[in-house]
């Protein structure tokens, strides 16, 4: 069990990684022309940045706490803060019409679902 945790949040961070980099410093004009990342033209850069360090975070508090031993409570606090990051990421995609987004989503809850749940 511990290891499919492992994997799940290890995952997680992944994609966590990517999108906060994406979101961080890539420009607005250009994230915009992405697939998926249509969304941006309705928010200002700052909150799409804001967005994008929120991201950053969640990659290192879904695996540095438990791979340090310390605060390992961490794990599971930011699994379930993703979750509701992907409530809103579904939302906001549903809103588009980008119901295969939305899907993605969905199961990115359902992984930072298990992880929070094995992990407290």
């Amino acid at each position: 069990m511990n290891v499919a945790l492992w994997i799940a949040a290890g995952l997680l961070a992944l994609v966590a990684l990517t999108g906060g980099l994406t979101k961080s410093f890539i420009p607005k004009e250009k994230l915009a022309t992405f697939h998926g990342a249509e969304w941006t033209a309705g928010f200002g850069a700052n909150a799409i940045r804001t967005l994008g360090v929120l991201e950053l975070l969640a990659a290192v508090g879904l695996v540095l706490p438990e791979a340090l031993g310390t605060a390992p409570v961490m794990v599971p606090v930011t699994a379930a803060c993703w979750i509701a990051l992907m409530v809103g990421a579904m939302i906001t995609h549903g809103r588009l019409g980008q119901y295969k987004l939305v899907a993605v989503n969905v199961v990115y809850l359902a992984i930072a679902a298990s992880v929070a749940v094995g992990r407290f």
